[in-house]
């Protein structure tokens, strides 16, 4: 677990950050992003996507990033603990994961 309470675990190829081991995800959406480093990467999202979902009750983020050919494979949702509107909750994650501004601000410093 990281100095701040992050369980930074690498799984199968992929670093998951999640504030709880073993991770659930209740809710996830996917985006593929040029090769950079995973784990600011991972903390990058997990933060811009908390911002976007922190009125959602009992939602704890989590984020893979896994290494293809392609680049790195984001995995960005994480576990909701209740009842909740899925595809609100999956929207508001994918409009953080295809902003261009976060996506150009995630790529500057993800080197």
């Amino acid at each position: 677990m990281g100095r701040d309470r992050w369980h930074e675990v690498e799984e199968a190829g992929a670093l998951v950050v999640a504030r709880h081991w073993p991770v659930r995800f209740d809710l996830a959406v996917v985006t593929v992003l040029p090769r950079g480093g995973r784990r600011f990467l991972a903390h990058q999202v997990r933060q811009d996507m908390w911002r976007a979902l922190q009125g959602l009750r009992g939602f704890v983020p989590a984020v893979r990033v896994t290494r293809t050919a392609e680049g790195l494979e984001v995995v960005a949702g994480g576990e909701v603990r209740g009842r909740f509107d899925r595809a609100h909750a999956e929207a508001r994650i994918a409009a953080v994961l295809d902003d261009e501004a976060n996506r150009a601000r995630w790529q500057r410093r993800a080197r």
